[in-house]
């Protein structure tokens, strides 16, 4: 699979489809125009100079009424990914989980931030939902959420929910996230076009239903309320079409980057093969119309507004040579094939974890430059690392109680003791006696903390200090 050339593909194809997206707003803009023009021209005769200045008023506050409905749903999804996953019904994984299966998401996710080089995101699990599906959302990398079914969870093994993790890390990433909450800010603002334009249809209908001396008016008051509506709802139905299409190809971008991320197309291929086979696929009982374009995929009546390539589609990009009836023989041979994988990467990664030499693992003089692009090495040694911290340490820096100290120890000098001693007495003068005992506490478990485990225990103990009072 070449999936650098997919990807310039659909980051090509989406520039025309935004620009697309902006041409739908001027026309429903142009549309209202037209509409005041016959409207006044009705009235009298008018040349088009002396109804400029209407026009010009009519654009400004159509152009205003969308830009601000826009901005305001905007804004009030701004507030994080966290916000978005909770309205959905998401529950946050913690730190300390018990449920294998849970714990395992969280080691998944940090494992590709920390190969990606980016912040660990909020975690979410959709509890009551039992098909395969998971969703990234956030207006940045800072506020992002990571969210997955309870199907995802129970029917995926490792390297399938891996694929689907890295699909979501691509979406934040490739700034697709900021992408999504402002395509549902437009779609918004043009809703109350259509709303407006209801209101005044219903409003013109019960003035001629109760009044008898105004009756012309009221007609034409229903005139005009039905071709704002009109003109409101084609608005709705262009964009909702052209949303749809930018959709689709950030997919196919978020599926190349999954093969990218993680060198393994069994990965991201192994999940769409099973939704194709299971009985629940992709269905979601939660209400996701206006979040439909943010999920790993979604099922719909017609491919106009599908905002998802059909999962076929997706896995032969992936796997140009796989065919339909393929499909048939999964289901007999998928369980498995899953349950041997599994035990091969845990003796893998054991036997990985046991291995000095860790220092490796990756280029540290030219972190800047890896972040965004990892490779399947990068996630492997990811795990690795990760797997060689102390489950104490890794506690301390998911607890919200811990992971300001823990960011504290994080910074302590190594090589000069004296450095060190100063360190200690700023924490003591600043932060208190409490937290430099919890420092020493926590450097006293570490017992001798490695170099390689600072950035990426930091990475673990942000979405702990996101959760911190400023």
């Amino acid at each position: 699979m070449n999936f650098f050339e997919h990807q310039d593909r659909a980051k090509r194809q989406t520039r025309w489809l935004v620009i697309a997206f902006g041409i739908a707003a001027l026309a429903v803009i142009a549309a209202i125009d037209s509409l005041v023009y016959l409207f006044l021209s009705e009235r009298g005769e008018q040349t088009f100079a002396e109804l400029l200045p209407a026009l010009l008023a009519s654009s400004l506050g159509t152009a205003g009424l969308i830009s601000v409905s826009s901005l305001y749903r905007t804004m009030s999804l701004r507030g994080g990914g966290a916000k978005i996953a909770q309205e959905m019904g998401g529950v946050p994984v913690g730190a300390d989980e018990k449920d294998p299966l849970r714990r395992r998401l969280r080691n998944v996710v940090e494992e590709i931030a920390l190969a990606s080089g980016v912040p660990v995101p909020d975690i979410y699990v959709l509890e009551h939902e039992a098909g395969i599906n998971a969703f990234a959302a956030g207006f940045t990398p800072a506020t992002a959420a990571v969210a997955v079914t309870r199907g995802t969870l129970e029917k995926l093994n490792r390297e399938e929910l891996q694929g689907v993790i890295a699909h979501e890390f691509s979406h934040i990433l490739n700034g697709d996230m900021r992408l999504n909450i402002r395509m549902i800010g437009m779609l918004f603002g043009i809703m109350v076009i259509a709303i407006i334009g209801r209101q005044i249809y219903f409003s013109g209908l019960h003035g001629r239903r109760y009044s008898s001396s105004d009756k012309d008016n009221g007609v034409g008051t229903i005139a005009i309320g039905f071709a704002v509506m009109a003109i409101g709802y084609i608005g709705m139905f262009l964009t909702r079409w052209i949303k749809a299409g930018i959709s689709r190809k950030r997919e196919y971008l978020a599926d190349a980057s999954a093969v990218q991320f993680t060198r393994n197309p069994d990965g991201i291929g192994g999940a769409l093969k099973r939704i194709a086979i299971d009985d629940v696929g992709v269905t979601m009982d939660a209400e996701v119309e206006e979040f439909s374009h943010m999920m790993f995929g979604t099922k719909s009546f017609t491919q106009m507004f599908a905002t998802h390539p059909p999962i076929l589609d997706r896995i032969q990009r992936v796997e140009p040579d796989f065919q339909p009836e393929e499909l048939e023989h999964l289901r007999e041979n998928l369980h498995r094939k899953r349950e041997s994988i599994d035990k091969a990467s845990e003796e893998e990664m054991s036997r990985a974890s046991k291995k000095e030499g860790i220092t490796a693992a990756f280029d540290f003089g030219n972190i800047i430059d890896q972040i965004g692009n990892p490779t399947q090495n990068h996630i492997f040694l990811a795990t690795v690392i990760a797997a060689s911290i102390s489950e104490d340490l890794h506690s301390a820096a998911r607890s919200t109680e811990w992971a300001r100290e823990v960011v504290f120890l994080l910074l302590l000098d190594d090589e000069e003791p004296a450095i060190r001693e100063n360190q200690k007495l700023i924490i003591a003068k600043n932060m208190g006696g409490q937290s430099l005992q919890h420092v020493e506490h926590l450097e006293t478990m570490a017992g001798g903390l490695l170099k390689e485990h600072r950035l990426p225990l930091a990475e673990i103990a942000f979405p702990a200090l996101k959760r911190r009072p400023p």
